[in-house]
């Protein structure tokens, strides 16, 4: 007899949606690769029922696209659509992080400039990408606008989803960059702080534009 309560299933539903979405955006899944019910659900001790009800909302969201009947594979995203939604980045993410000047905790922001200070050259990928996703997120949630947050959210998850060939092997140069637009946002120099967030933008995307010429396109 099955005992499990509906919060319980709930919970566990989340818990594979989180658990997959994070390996989604930290690249533990990667771009076009497989993702297989089955073997997911062994692999994270998640079972089959939560994990099914995770993979269909992330195909929702437009993350996973079906492969067959119980396999996906991560969205595979453009060249375009990845220069697209870093040209819309650079439109939104300025504009997010003048209106978020003061709302943020100073305290919050020194110690996640501490955490990035204390980044490695050697760090692992996923510790990168989830300082990424602490910066630019912070900012955009912290606008006072849901709409300009969730568009940002909508844009910044689809160019995560590019790959290249290479390594993504930014990490001193991402470093620097969110250096400089907390320490700008800590400063309440709001005109600095889009500068350097749309200097990033701008850097990222000559970065990819370089590498593409050179034949690194997964």
């Amino acid at each position: 007899m099955n005992t499990t309560s509906p919060a319980s299933a709930e919970k566990l539903g989340e818990l594979a949606y989180q658990t997959l979405r994070r390996m989604i955006l930290d690249k533990a899944l990667r771009s076009g690769g497989p993702v297989v019910e089955g073997r997911l659900a062994e692999e994270l001790n998640i079972s089959r029922t939560p994990m099914r009800e995770a993979l269909l909302r992330l195909e929702g969201e437009g993350l996973l696209v079906r492969a067959g009947a119980r396999s996906y594979s991560v969205r595979f995203v453009s060249a375009q659509e990845y220069f697209q939604a870093m040209k819309v980045r650079e439109l939104l993410e300025p504009e997010a992080i003048a209106l978020a000047i003061g709302k943020i905790d100073k305290k919050q922001v020194q110690q996640l400039i501490k955490k990035i200070k204390a980044l490695s050259s050697g760090q692992q990928e996923q510790a990168h990408w989830q300082i990424d996703d602490q910066v630019h997120t912070m900012m955009a949630r912290a606008s006072g606008n849901d709409v300009l947050a969730r568009t940002i959210d909508v844009v910044r998850t689809n160019s995560r989803l590019f790959e290249l060939v290479t390594p993504f092997n930014r990490i001193e140069e991402d470093r620097a960059e969110h250096l400089a637009i907390l320490e700008a946002y800590a400063a309440d120099d709001a005109d600095a702080a889009r500068a350097a967030v749309r200097t990033h933008l701008q850097n990222l995307r000559r970065f990819v534009l370089e590498r593409l010429s050179e034949g690194t396109y997964i």
